[in-house]
């Protein structure tokens, strides 16, 4: 009688304690995954309303100009953000749109490349566009050729 009781009050066997540790190991492992791809989204998430940002205050800066030929962001924004004069590939202009510049922000250490373009609709009406590009990938860009994703905007204004 007296071994039927220690046999009840024994322990986990080894086998059952590593069980434990692998469900409990993979459980940590999913918890972990999940918070970076979390932190990584709401980082993608920022850089991209950011960009839209940026991309709304030079085309609204711009239309408030009447969408003039000689809008430059460098004289209405310059002292907002910091905004450099690039040269970038015509791949942000839309066909058939004229070049306005080509401009490089940056914003908390990231860098956007935009570009300005215009087009006469009618003869009093002006397609203002913009394209914001930027590179979601931390791999040592170098320019906008890097980039990985643009957001472009076009508004309308009268000659």
């Amino acid at each position: 009688m007296a071994n039927k009781h220690f046999r009840r009050l024994r322990g986990m066997t080894l086998v059952e304690v590593m069980e434990s540790i692998l469900v409990l190991s993979i459980a940590v492992l999913g918890a972990s995954g999940y918070r970076y791809y979390s932190a990584l989204d709401v980082r993608r998430a920022d850089m991209h309303t950011t960009a839209a940002r940026i991309g709304m205050l030079l085309c609204e800066s711009w239309r408030g100009t009447g969408g003039n030929e000689s809008y430059d962001p460098l004289g209405h924004l310059g002292s907002e953000l910091s905004i450099q004069e690039d040269l970038a590939p015509a791949m942000l202009r839309p066909v058939d749109f004229t070049p306005l510049g080509y401009y490089e922000v940056v914003v908390d250490d990231t860098t956007y490349y935009a570009a300005l373009s215009w087009k006469d609709i009618t003869a009093d009406i002006r397609a203002l566009n913009v394209a914001v590009a930027w590179s979601q990938r931390d791999q040592g860009e170098t320019g906008i050729r890097d980039a990985d994703k643009v957001f472009r905007l076009t508004t309308y204004t009268q000659n």
